[in-house]
């Protein structure tokens, strides 16, 4: 950050003096408005995030990467309620169910499932946090098609 500061600084200058030498005084002054106009501008982005968005920023990181087109829960979903489902269940399907309801919980919410897992066990349900609980594994080798159906409808309800 110090060192981006120092290299635009720097810029910044060169930049006011070539206005200077090239069209005088007033394109100089311009110039210099505008710099400070810019400035201002990211130091609010940078300083008053919180106060500006409401903290959503770090929140929508949770989910961590991109979320899988429909093709491609078809094929998630078709894997965990497969017979094998086991190993796919525990690398595949719960680290997917934990991030949405985490991206959905704090999105909603403001709870973060992690920090705070007794107000979101609170919030998903007392039958359905042991499938999503990030403290512990699940309660079952394989995710029966009920809970599958009802872990969604409670997302989408949330």
């Amino acid at each position: 950050m110090r060192h981006s500061l120092v290299v635009l600084s720097g810029v910044a200058v060169a930049a006011e003096v070539l206005l200077a030498l090239a069209d005088g005084a007033a394109a100089a002054v311009t110039g210099f408005a505008l710099i400070v106009a810019a400035a201002l501008v990211l130091v609010r982005h940078a300083a008053g995030g919180g106060a500006q968005d409401s903290d959503h920023r770090k929140r929508v990181r949770l989910l961590g990467s991109h979320a899988p087109a429909l093709g491609g829960w078809r094929r998630i979903v078709a894997k965990t309620l497969a017979d094998d489902s086991e190993v796919h269940l525990r690398t595949v399907m719960r680290p997917q169910l934990q991030r949405l309801f985490a991206a959905r919980l704090a999105e909603r919410h403001g709870v973060l499932m992690h920090r705070n897992p007794q107000r979101a066990r609170a919030l998903v349900g007392a039958e359905l946090w042991p499938w999503i609980d990030p403290g512990a594994s699940a309660p079952q080798p394989t995710l029966p098609e009920p809970v599958l159906r009802s872990l969604l409808d409670r997302l989408e309800a949330l």
